[in-house]
């Protein structure tokens, strides 16, 4: 989407479609009120009212709420409706006049991530009559707004837009996302900037350097597993930042099988992978000062003859091993791998980003996702970034009893608790032990990623940790 910063009146914008937000106790301007009359009512947030301005020119008010609860999120969700039924409408283009009495640049950032992530689509699968137009999409979006504005309203597109690209990912179907499909995204984002480099590992060479994990994950399924590893050179001070993200692009449970009903959504297990991949392209794309290590682990989870079965001994990569107490536990074995590689590959700080528990859902529901971090200042780092980002966290403890639950009878791990307490934190206590003394948090997407239901991210792919990632690679870059 195109985005520009214009310093001109909402009439005079131009646009299929103006928009402007209105407090509860705030008024429109001449010659908008004179124009949308009766049709605004002091409703509350999100109230959307249409009219038309002299010559023509739709116009909608949306509610912004009251003026002292008026933040980046209301903004971001204002924005969000306002794409919605610009699309209705048939707008190719928008208009919005920044509201007053807020920060700024945090406005544009907002009403801009809105506008792109409330306009999302997916419909490249679906057919359509020969003689049928495209379905109409916004193809421009102009902020009425003073210039020094229009930096953070190019890198909230650039960050948008690639929190997009995730969700295409995430929801493309899983016999075409495959590993080898991540792998050629991840390729692509190579080409595209000087530099990022990316180097990708097949089955042969993964079971050849003894990553245990990532090799009996996969060794139930036809589809040949991808370890990638994505390297951004941005001229960096600080130490190299690592982030590795799970990249199951089909989750059956394997031996241990999950149930029927929803099991189509296990396409999205790779959401932690899609995050990462985007991340790293809006990153090289804004040229962010950070020097960045990208580790992505991918495979199929799948039943057959020659799948990992319950109880079966497996090597990780770092030499520890493990007891594969249950199939459908097997994002942990295969971050474990990835997560010991990073560290041998330079990474001095490291974020994972996984769908990993069910658990992180009925503690956090879709509103925040966990962090469990052996790092309080990374802990934080994270945090800010959330909060700045609007993509939330909230920080979960570490502590030596839920490590003494992941301990093997047979090996020196177990890749599920015999007892069903902290589930998410277990999880996290058994990736923990793969890298060492390195400052390292493990990002618990499960609950976020799919399903959220706000205005700008839909009941489906959310694409969430793009912005996180990018949000914390610019704060401590």
């Amino acid at each position: 989407m195109k985005v520009e910063v214009r310093q001109s009146e909402l009439p005079q914008a131009g646009a299929d479609l103006l928009v402007v937000g209105l407090y509860e106790d705030g008024s429109l301007p001449d010659p908008i009120a004179g124009a949308a009359g009766a049709a605004v009512a002091k409703g509350g947030f999100k109230k959307l009212s249409r009219a038309h301005l002299p010559g023509g020119a739709p116009l909608l008010v949306v509610g912004l709420g009251k003026r002292e609860e008026a933040d980046a999120e209301r903004l971001r969700v204002a924005a969000a409706l306002a794409a919605q039924e610009a699309g209705r409408l048939q707008a190719g283009s928008v208009a919005w006049a920044l509201p007053e009495g807020v920060d700024e640049a945090g406005a544009a950032e907002a009403l801009v991530t809105g506008t792109i992530l409330g306009a999302y689509r997916f419909d490249s699968f679906k057919g359509t009559e020969p003689d049928d137009p495209p379905a109409p999409r916004i193809e421009s979006l102009t902020l009425l707004a003073p210039a020094g504005v229009a930096a953070a309203a190019e890198a909230a597109r650039v960050g948008a837009e690639a929190q997009n690209r995730a969700r295409d990912l995430q929801m493309t179907p899983a016999n075409v996302a495959t590993p080898s499909y991540l792998s050629r995204r991840a390729r692509s984002i190579a080409s595209a900037h000087a530099a990022v480099s990316a180097e990708v590992l097949g089955r042969e060479e993964i079971v050849a350097k003894g990553m245990g994990g990532l090799a009996a994950v996969s060794q139930g399924s036809v589809e040949e597993p991808k370890l990638i590893v994505l390297r951004y050179a941005g001229g960096g001070t600080g130490p190299t930042l690592g982030l590795v993200g799970k990249g199951v692009t089909f989750d059956s449970g394997g031996i241990s099988l999950k149930p029927g009903a929803g099991m189509h959504e296990m396409k999205y297990d790779m959401s932690g992978a899609a995050a990462v991949l985007e991340a790293v392209a809006a990153i090289a794309e804004l040229g962010l000062a950070v020097d960045l290590l990208a580790v992505v682990p991918s495979t199929e989870n799948m039943p057959s003859g020659t799948a990992v079965k319950p109880g079966d001994v497996i090597t990780q990569y770092n030499g520890v091993t493990v007891e594969v107490n249950n199939t459908d536990a097997e994002g942990r074995l295969i971050l474990a791998d990835a997560l010991a590689y990073a560290v041998e590959l330079g990474a001095e700080r490291i974020v994972d980003l996984a769908t990993l528990t069910g658990a992180v859902t009925i503690a956090l529901g879709s509103t925040y996702a966990a962090v469990i971090a052996n790092d309080d200042d990374l802990a934080a780092a994270i945090g800010r970034a959330g909060t700045d980002s609007g993509e939330l966290t909230w920080r979960l403890p570490l502590h030596p009893e839920f490590k003494q639950l992941m301990k093997g009878k047979v090996a020196d791990l177990s890749n599920l608790a015999s007892k069903r307490k902290a589930g998410t934190i277990t999880a996290a206590s058994f990736l923990e032990e793969f890298v060492g003394d390195t400052p390292w948090a493990h990002v618990d997407i499960a609950g976020t990623a799919w399903d959220v239901g706000r205005e700008y991210t839909g009941s489906e792919a959310s694409g969430f940790g793009v912005r996180l990632l990018v949000e914390l690679a610019r704060q401590i870059g």
